[in-house]
């Protein structure tokens, strides 16, 4: 049976979970589409619902709650930091909220914007629990870039760089005590398109990157399981931020922005079963997913197994590697 084939999630009830990990999540619709220019991601959420992403958890043993879209803190129309910080503030809420619960949040989207919620307030709830928090982008960009740098000026190419504190987004969030997101704590992992401002702002603030040249040459497992070990080290909370466009275009094409050479099915299957192995994911966000770019809901199906990877789906159940248990190591 190999996880070179497309599966649905329907046609995977033969994949068992096995020594499977249950968690109380709590599903939580981003319908946004303010960050973007391209129309239809507000669609994202519904479509994962409908290609079966809340079944599939529960068939899993999950207990887990639909909490139905968020809906924006104060106006949202149009495009701009007025709209973006609406979602902001409702996402953050919400996601705070979930954690402070016992629930792991999975944010379902909408354009990646909406990270700039999920990831506050994660934020939020590590402050009042302790935990150092560290960010997995699994992205074919950084998302690094501010007002002064982005070639388009669209706000999903910005969320990190507002999350870090860079200048131009004093608008976005009211607290003026904020502490902003450690770039250090930031890994971006499958960079292969980066503009020329943010590539030098990623440099200097000395983000983590594992590009698609260093996946190509040594895989993805080395390069994980260091960012894994890391987090582990400190018992850290870890939020996965994954955009659509962190595959290959070929196997999901429902995104607005597709850059060919992406992660393949089965790398990316692999990524998921690690990052379940590890224990260490405790948010998670899936975004830019586009229905109305895609291929008869393929991209919204490809998603749902991949999440079910990460909640633990699997074909048989395998010792857990080293990067489940600190080691000490400081190094991404």
């Amino acid at each position: 049976m190999g996880r070179h084939r497309l599966a649905h999630p329907e046609g995977s009830r033969d994949l068992e979970p096995v020594g499977l990990r249950t968690h109380r999540i709590a599903v939580i619709g981003a319908p946004i589409e303010v960050g973007t220019s391209e129309l239809g991601a507000v669609m994202g959420p519904a479509a994962l619902r409908t290609a079966g992403l809340v079944r599939v958890l529960r068939d899993l043993g999950h207990a887990v709650e639909d909490l139905g879209d968020a809906v924006p803190d104060g106006p949202a129309e149009g495009r701009g930091l007025p709209a973006v910080a609406a979602w902001t503030r409702a996402l953050a809420r919400q996601v705070e909220a979930a954690l402070g619960d016992g629930h792991l949040p999975l944010v379902a989207g909408g354009d990646h914007s909406l990270s700039l919620g999920t990831v506050e307030g994660a934020m939020r709830h590590c402050a009042v629990s302790g935990r150092r928090l560290f960010v997995l982008w699994l992205d074919a960009h950084a998302d690094f870039n501010t007002p002064e740098t982005s070639p388009s000026g669209n706000l999903h190419g910005m969320p990190l760089a507002a999350l870090c504190g860079e200048p131009g987004f004093a608008d976005l969030f009211p607290d003026p005590g904020r502490v902003p997101l450690d770039p250090a704590q930031i890994h971006l992992f499958g960079l292969r398109s980066i503009d020329a401002g943010e590539r030098a702002l990623v440099g200097a603030r000395r983000v983590g990157v594992t590009d698609m040249r260093e996946i190509d040459e040594f895989g993805v497992v080395a390069p994980l399981r260091r960012i894994l070990e890391r987090v582990a080290a400190t018992d850290g909370h870890l939020h996965v931020s994954f955009d659509v466009d962190f595959l290959d275009p070929g196997i999901a094409p429902g995104v607005g922005t597709t850059v060919p050479g992406g992660a393949t099915f089965r790398e990316a299957h692999l990524i998921m079963e690690m990052l379940h192995d590890s224990g260490l994911v405790r948010s998670l966000d899936v975004v830019e997913l586009n229905p109305f770019l895609d291929e008869r809901g393929r991209s919204a199906r490809v998603l749902v197994e991949l999440v079910a990877s990460l909640f633990g789906r699997r074909i048989l159940d395998r010792p857990a590697p080293a990067a489940a248990v600190p080691s000490g190591s400081d190094r991404a």
